[in-house]
């Protein structure tokens, strides 16, 4: 890798990839100079179209000729489909087939043929490579290949050509294609700038290469942000992590629902999971924001709608804006309505009410009274708990 070969991915890339928008986020962030590199905006929805062009467009003719092929269920599915489509070759794109509809047909509309593959994102790859065998194909790593690695680190060149006094740069990570390339050009032209890598908890593969300075294989995966969900980061990749990343955060999965609700609330952006790791890191506190000027990298929005409605359910709990309380009350008339009384007096909106006189750790005496609330924060649930306790003396926990 050199910073001539980012470069070239950069003048290839020109007329087929967004120079996507650097913004300043003051409402998200009223505190801190943080500002948002918004590849959720780029074509296919996520940076992945950058290093799949890249990668294409430094193929031999022989080799354009006789086709791509890649494996994926999400958006490097999408960034290869594109990017052979718009360099005028085939593609085929081995997908798991249990993947979401949407995203197949996304794939398809970009003019790739899609393969459904009985099983799950191994068997798809599987039989990637056996395509790749069979008929001469060049198959599309996803990120450990330094091709698709100088696309990516293009979005590096990006913001420090919109931003020069940079001091810390947020990026997200799964296998490390992503952070590898923006590690190398900050690194390479702004040596003091820190740059941090972020992965969700429940997926932290490279945090633990990381830590053991070794690659290592994760028995399990379980995160929201399935755009990350790798269990081991490349070969490549590991070592430009190692060489040019300062450090490697977690976030959890209520912290990246957080994220996902004030990146639509506040700066009405729609990111997924993976995407909005990078503010959720910010957000946290897992990174230090004061007296810098940081970006963090949204790096895609191709969310699932049928998950939406439970991550913004999910990232409002987190927030304290949205709480089931447990009340043991009295079971005799006008209880609900001194409650109701209490919560309306405080400023908060019944959503749901249930009544159980059937719970057997309770005497005969009392029963259960859940309420699900709306409400500001997490100081003004705590306010409305204290009130029911001291004022009507009532056992009164969150759910």
């Amino acid at each position: 890798m050199t910073l001539d070969s980012l470069y070239q991915a950069a003048f290839a890339l020109s007329s087929v990839a967004r120079v996507t928008d650097l913004i300043r986020a003051p409402r998200m962030f009223p505190q801190n100079e943080v500002y948002l590199k918004t590849e959720n905006l780029q074509l296919t929805g996520s940076f992945k179209l950058r290093g799949a062009y890249n990668k294409i467009h430094r193929l031999s003719e022989e080799e354009k000729a006789k086709g791509v092929v890649a494996c994926s269920a999400g958006n490097h599915s999408q960034g290869v489909a594109l990017a052979a489509q718009r360099a005028g070759l085939s593609a085929v794109i081995c997908i798991p087939e249990g993947a979401p509809i949407s995203k197949v047909e996304a794939t398809r509309s970009y003019g790739a043929e899609v393969v459904l593959v009985p099983g799950v994102y191994d068997d798809a790859y599987e039989r990637a490579l056996q395509i790749a065998a069979e008929t001469g194909r060049t198959l599309i790593h996803p990120f450990d290949d330094d091709d698709v690695i100088a696309g990516q680190g293009t979005i590096g060149l990006e913001i420090l050509n919109a931003l020069p006094e940079m001091d810390t740069c947020i990026v997200p990570v799964g296998g490390g294609g992503l952070i590898s390339g923006v590690a190398f050009a900050v690194k390479s032209l702004k040596p003091q700038c820190r740059v941090i890598g972020v992965q969700a908890a429940g997926a932290a593969s490279m945090r633990h290469a990381f830590d053991e300075h070794k690659r290592l294989s994760l028995d399990r995966v379980s995160t929201i942000a399935d755009g990350i969900a790798v269990k081991m980061p490349g070969e490549k990749t590991f070592d430009y992590c190692m060489k040019y990343v300062d450090d490697i955060v977690t976030v959890s999965d209520d912290e990246i629902a957080s994220a996902i609700l004030s990146l639509m609330e506040q700066q009405k952006l729609v990111a997924e999971g993976a995407g909005a790791v990078s503010v959720a890191a910010a957000m946290s506190g897992k990174v230090d924001l004061r007296d810098k000027k940081t970006v963090c990298l949204v790096s895609g929005g191709n969310i699932d709608v049928t998950i939406l409605s439970r991550v913004i359910t999910r990232g409002l709990m987190m927030q304290g804006r949205q709480v089931e309380l447990e009340l043991e009350v009295y079971d005799r008339p006008n209880q609900l309505a001194l409650v109701s009384a209490k919560v309306a007096q405080l400023g908060a909106n019944v959503v749901s009410v249930e009544h159980d006189r059937k719970n057997d750790s309770i005497d005969l005496q009392h029963c259960l009274l859940r309420l699900g609330l709306e409400t500001r924060n997490r100081d003004h649930v705590q306010e409305i708990i204290n009130a029911i306790r001291n004022d009507l003396g009532y056992r009164c926990e969150v759910r």
